[in-house]
């Protein structure tokens, strides 16, 4: 009997193994970078990224604020590769995210900052890469060969590997605790693949996702695999954001599916998520919070920052499954290529 399993379900049935290798192989240069993180005590962090990587930047930041006060800035590529322009990060730290680790913008964003004298950190699925050598630290997340187009289980592992950078570097026992425990949690999160949400989106060619904090990394990384596997427009507010216009556009059954952890800002995107469902939307949420919204199911982790990492799990499962479902192979999204290389 032929498989017909798409190579994107396979990688995201592999996210549980491929987040415990990393928790068992790759400690040390964590705990290396950790604690040079430690003794440097930069004012700030400045990350560099594109696409999906971009949207472990943005979770990074939340949870680098959230948990150690130190804040960070996303810093655009084409500064250095472009623009050819120093920054004064001397003192900073700068964490460069990559899959590949090829992509020349990236790769001279942070030699740049390497050369500027930042203490440079380099995030990648590939550790000899051209980002490694531009970079003082390197932490190989250990995913294994990623053959679907769609980034799925580099996207999980990229964001393990800055959290529990983050949580050596402050010391929490807790968070890492609860990042220990994960490979059994992602494990019920990749069945949890959310049949409500996709029966509601046939027919639809557009919807919101929503986020907030740490979740609205989340919601990002969501909006942009509902374009490139199931061709849906989408679009990513933060729930804070979602009312002051975009709203404007919401009728009848327009879908929105809204991201939230067991944290501070549960009930505020709770709320949003029921005042949309209101006007008539169609609004899915990972709360039993809500009242108007309909719930889904989810899989809660040990701590309010593990929690979004099963949300995105979660939404992986669902969304190869609706691409297949409209005549999509989510392997080979059209126009699109595995390693993008920009310069």
């Amino acid at each position: 009997m032929q498989d017909t399993m798409s190579k994107m379900r396979r990688e995201v049935l592999e996210i549980p193994d491929a987040v415990d290798r990393l928790l068992t192989r790759d400690l040390g240069t964590i705990d290396a970078a950790a604690d040079t993180l430690r003794q440097t005590n930069p004012a700030f962090l400045a990350t560099v990224a594109r696409g999906s990587s971009d949207h472990v930047a943005t979770y990074l930041k939340y949870a680098s604020e959230l948990l150690l006060g130190v804040p960070v800035a996303s810093i655009g590529p084409s500064i250095a590769s472009i623009y050819d322009a120093p920054l004064k990060l001397k003192g900073a730290g700068c964490i460069s995210i990559s899959q590949s680790g090829k992509s020349p913008d990236i790769v001279a964003m942070a030699q740049s900052a390497t050369d500027q004298g930042a203490l440079t950190l380099a995030i990648t699925n590939d550790p000899v890469s051209p980002l490694t050598k531009a970079s003082l630290h390197t932490i190989d997340i250990h995913a294994g060969p990623e053959l679907s187009v769609a980034a799925t289980k580099t996207f999980v592992n990229s964001a393990v590997a800055a959290l529990l950078l983050l949580a050596r570097w402050k010391g929490d026992v807790e968070l890492t605790a609860a990042i220990h425990a994960l490979p059994d949690q992602l494990a019920a999160a990749c069945q949890t693949h959310w049949p409500n949400l996709r029966d509601a989106l046939d027919g639809h060619s557009s919807i919101f996702t929503l986020g907030r904090g740490p979740s609205w990394a989340m919601s990002n990384e969501a909006a942009l695999k509902f374009k490139e596997t199931c061709q849906i427009h989408a679009e990513s507010y933060s729930s804070a954001e979602v009312l002051h216009g975009p709203v404007s556009i919401v009728g009848a059954d327009f879908p929105v599916l809204g991201l939230t952890a067991a944290d501070a800002a549960e009930d505020a995107l709770t709320e949003v998520a029921d005042a949309i469902a209101a006007k008539g939307a169609k609004v899915f949420v990972t709360s039993g919070k809500c009242k108007t919204a309909e719930r889904l199911e989810h899989i809660r982790t040990d701590h309010p920052l593990t929690d979004p990492i099963s949300l995105i799990t979660s939404f992986y499962a669902m969304v190869e499954r609706l691409a297949t479902a409209r005549g999509i192979n989510p392997d080979t999204p059209r126009h699109l290529k595995k390693v993008t290389e920009t310069r």
